[in-house]
């Protein structure tokens, strides 16, 4: 399905010398006033999840923070009602799945366990924050907005039968430049494909 190569060479595992800065959570943020911009000017809607992708690491210390960023979140679920799961794909690779309709909440949930990850000293672990969002008028047109933290940037990604779009990765670049930060090497554009057709990168 592609996600291996996606996220060991995109997101930088093996690629320490390829990171720009040093990811910020609080980038997360401006996912707050982008998915205003993606529905008025570009008619994608929220589909209702995000999901934190990290790598792991044989630590009873790691474990401590995976199960605080647990517990976080579950408070976070009696005041907001975001739901979550974890689930390891075929590759070894962590996912935090979350779901809300409210897209403010998923914002916020994923920057708390972004943010808990990079206090406990766990920031390299993190690969990935992944935005998902559909066509109002046509739901089979999905694009997503991907955060980086090796790269410490956004960047957009439209699967459509099994290629990019990238009439559409095109569009979402030249109206959101300037309201989220973008990844400007088009290179570390990587795709991370969902595991089957309909799918979502994190299922």
């Amino acid at each position: 399905m592609g996600l291996f190569d996606s996220v060991k060479a995109a997101l930088g595992i093996s690629a320490e010398s390829d990171a720009t800065r040093d990811a910020d959570p609080d980038d997360l943020f401006g996912m707050s006033t982008a998915y205003v911009t993606m529905e008025a000017d570009l008619g994608f809607a929220p589909v209702g999840e995000a999901a934190l992708c990290f790598s792991s690491v044989d630590s009873t210390d790691f474990a401590s923070t995976v199960e605080e960023v647990e517990d976080i979140l579950h408070a976070g679920s009696e005041e907001t009602g975001t739901e979550f799961r974890r689930h390891e794909d075929d590759h070894g690779y962590h996912w935090v799945v979350l779901a809300d309709d409210d897209p403010e909440d998923l914002v916020t949930s994923v920057h708390f366990a972004a943010d808990t990850f990079v206090e406990r000293g766990y920031g390299s672990r993190l690969l990935a924050a992944v935005f998902g969002f559909e066509r109002t008028s046509d739901s089979s047109d999905r694009a997503y907005w991907v955060y980086s933290f090796r790269r410490g940037a956004y960047y957009p990604f439209a699967p459509k039968d099994g290629e990019h779009d990238k009439r559409i990765e095109g569009k979402l670049e030249s109206v959101l430049d300037g309201e989220l930060d973008l990844e400007p090497e088009k290179e570390y554009w990587y795709p991370l494909w969902p595991g089957r057709r309909g799918g979502h990168p994190w299922e």
